[in-house]
C-alpha cells in the first residue's frame, strides 16, 4: 500500500522560512518523479516546483523561484520543500505527489494526470 504523508506546514510571518517534508512508502521511490502543488481557497491547485528521480533536475514556478527550493533523499525516501522568504500569497494547503512518467520537462513538470500518488497535504499560513 502506497502512502504520501506530508509534514512541516504551519502559521509563519510574512518573511519567514518553512520546511515540507513528504515520506512515502510502498513505492520504489526512486523510480518516480517527484512534485509539489498547492491550493489556496477559492483557487486551482497549481504546480510549485518537481524534481527528477536522482534530483538532478528541478523546475519551480515563477512565483517561488529563488524562495522555495525542492530536495529529495532517496535513501529516506523523503521528499522536502525549502521555503523561504514567505507571503502572505504562499498561504495554501501544499501537496505532494509521485509521478511515474518516463521523462522529466519544463513543460511536463506540473502535468497532474502524470502523478499517480498523492497526499493529503499540509497547511501554509503566512501572515502579513
Amino acid at each position: 500500500q502506497v502512502q504520501v504523508v506530508e509534514s512541516g506546514g504551519g502559521l509563519v510571518q510574512a518573511g519567514g522560512s518553512l520546511r515540507l517534508s513528504c515520506r512515502t512508502s510502498g513505492l520504489t521511490f526512486d523510480n518516480y518523479i517527484m512534485g509539489w502543488f498547492r491550493q489556496a481557497p477559492g483557487k486551482e491547485r497549481e504546480g510549485v516546483s518537481c524534481i527528477s528521480w536522482s534530483g538532478g533536475s528541478t523546475y519551480y514556478a515563477d512565483s517561488v523561484k529563488g524562495r522555495f527550493t525542492i530536495s529529495r533523499d532517496n535513501d529516506k525516501h523523503t521528499l522536502y520543500l525549502q521555503m523561504s522568504s514567505l507571503k502572505p500569497e504562499d498561504t495554501a494547503m501544499y501537496y505532494c505527489a509521485a509521478s511515474a512518467a518516463p521523462a522529466l520537462y519544463s513543460t511536463t513538470c506540473f502535468q497532474e494526470r502524470d502523478y499517480k500518488y498523492w497526499g493529503q497535504g499540509t497547511q501554509v499560513t503566512v501572515s502579513s
